[in-house]
């Protein structure tokens, strides 16, 4: 797959200490990065790195200064130079106002791919290493990290242009690091979240079950229709796809003769036509799983009753038939 980068710009973020206070500086490129094979491939790894990390959904606040400046650039009222030096200029204002400011390369990137605009937004660190030249010396040499980033936001453009009311036109990095880290970048934006596919997922797996217990399957039958919902899921996962609530339906049984997509829309769970899977959630419909004080368990749901059972009493659970690498552990184990 190629991806076609139409404009693109690099600026710098730096720090320096001045009464034993963090203040931060622009530096700002006066044109447009060249596009070359280099800046494609480039754009490509950074594209490919944000599509594998976990994102949340935005929207716009009606105040966002920076939505009305790339409103501006949109309209051609400015170029894409200008646009992306005002945004890094508010950036580091808003960066400023936090005690872990810290410096970094802003990239923003207009860019297509299959079919579809979008503008990229990241600020990446710099990281320090070894090169060797022509006659094998060995130089120090500093080089962007595209593959480990967590402050990174991108902008569907072309679903911007078709529904300004989309909750799910902008996404970010949910960083691993807190809240706080996500709450400037969108406090940069003027973004407030918008579309939670976590919440989709649960609401989903609740539909499912409640589509499945209206019907008065039994458990088997159930654990059948949830298992090929869970196939459906996992098939777009791998594909890179979202859930597609009408095609989902369209692989499930008709029960109690309606189909799912009308029973879930009967019954008013919320849910989006396109839903962003979450593995984590959607991994619940075809096993159970957990841990704490030391254990880990994770079996499949249909064992439950028929290999593995629980007392709930006494909160105990009994497995009959160990795996036998398991087996084999607890016999040396013993033997020992």
């Amino acid at each position: 797959m190629s991806i076609n980068v139409n404009e693109i710009v690099l600026h710098q973020i730096t720090k320096s200490m001045e009464d034993e206070r963090v203040k931060l500086h622009t530096v700002l490129r006066d044109r447009l990065l060249a596009i070359s094979p280099e800046v494609e491939q480039m754009m490509l790894q950074l594209h490919q790195a944000y599509q594998s990390k976990s994102k949340a959904y935005a929207v716009f606040n009606d105040d966002s200064v920076f939505a009305q400046d790339l409103n501006r650039f949109l309209e051609q009222s400015c170029d894409f130079l200008e646009f992306s030096q005002k945004a890094t200029t508010l950036l580091a204002n808003e960066l400023s106002q936090y005690p872990f400011a810290d410096e970094g390369t802003l990239v923003l990137c207009h860019y297509n791919f299959l079919a579809t605009d979008y503008l990229f937004i990241a600020l990446l660190d710099s990281r320090a290493s070894m090169l060797v030249d022509e006659q094998l010396e060995i130089h120090r040499t500093k080089y962007l990290d595209i593959s480990q980033f967590d402050i990174a936001a991108r902008l569907n453009l072309t679903e911007l242009a078709l529904d300004a009311k989309s909750d799910r036109y902008l996404t970010f990095v949910k960083g691993r690091v807190g809240r706080k880290i996500g709450d400037f970048f969108m406090d940069f934006l003027g973004a407030a979240e918008g579309l939670n596919p976590q919440v989709q997922n649960q609401c989903l797996l609740q539909a499912v079950s409640d589509y499945c217990a209206q019907a008065d399957l039994s458990k088997a039958q159930s654990q059948a229709v949830k298992k090929q919902v869970f196939e459906y899921c996992k098939g777009q996962m791998s594909g890179g796809e979202e859930i597609e609530l009408t095609e989902l339906s369209a692989t499930m049984p008709t029960l109690n003769e309606q189909d799912f997509v009308g029973f879930a829309t009967e019954q008013d769970y919320g849910l989006a036509e396109r839903i962003p899977p979450v593995r984590s959630a959607l991994k619940t419909l075809t096993k159970f799983s957990g841990s704490g004080k030391g254990v880990t368990l994770s079996f499949d749901a249909e064992l439950l009753n028929q290999r593995i059972f629980w007392d709930e009493s006494t909160d105990t659970l009994t497995i009959q038939g160990l795996p036998p690498n398991l087996r084999d552990q607890l016999q040396r184990q013993l033997k020992g």
